[in-house]
C-alpha cells in the first residue's frame, strides 16, 4: 500500500474525531469510486471517437441486410 496525505482545517479534523467512522476506509472507497468513474468516462469517450470515425450507414441498411439474409435461405 502507498500512503498519501491531505491537509484539512482543524475544525474539520475535530468534527471527524467526534464521529466513529473509519475515515481511511471511507476515503479509500471514495477514491476508488472516482477512479472507476473516470475510467468509464474515458472508455466511453474513446468508443464515441471510434464510432464517429466509422462511415455512416445509409438509411435502411439494417433492413436490407435482414431481407437479404431471409431471402438467401
Amino acid at each position: 500500500m502507498e500512503v498519501i496525505s491531505i491537509r484539512i482545517p482543524k475544525e474539520l479534523k475535530k468534527s471527524m474525531k467526534e464521529i466513529e467512522i473509519n475515515w481511511s476506509e471511507e476515503i479509500r472507497k471514495f477514491i476508488e469510486k472516482k477512479v472507476r468513474e473516470y475510467k468509464r468516462i474515458k472508455a466511453l469517450e474513446e468508443i464515441d471517437a471510434m464510432l464517429a470515425s466509422l462511415p455512416k450507414a445509409e438509411r435502411g441498411t439494417a433492413k436490407n441486410y435482414v431481407r437479404e439474409d431471409r431471402d438467401s435461405n
